[in-house]
């Protein structure tokens, strides 16, 4: 019985897990998408790529627990060419 509950517990913290790093992952898209929109209006956007590393960094501690993926810092260079591409 206690093996059950052992891996409900486990199966539950797992579920938790991706459930957070999802809603991490949608804060994350929305300060790309913000630091891109205020790089094509020549505005300063590094506010924007620090809170985009933030994010990054809280979903790499999630990450690193195991299930969900790494994700890589986000440099005001690559804004920049990204920007440029379009």
């Amino acid at each position: 019985m206690s093996v059950h509950i052992d891996i409900s517990k486990h199966s539950q913290d797992q579920h938790q897990r991706i459930r957070t790093f999802l809603e991490l992952d949608s804060k994350r898209e929305y300060w790309i998408e913000t630091a891109l929109n205020e790089c094509k209006d020549g505005k300063p956007f590094g506010e924007s790529v620090q809170k985009i590393n933030d994010v990054t960094k809280e979903m790499n501690e999630i990450s690193r627990k195991g299930i969900v993926p790494l994700r890589e810092n986000v440099t005001v260079e690559m804004i920049v060419e990204y920007c440029n591409r379009k």
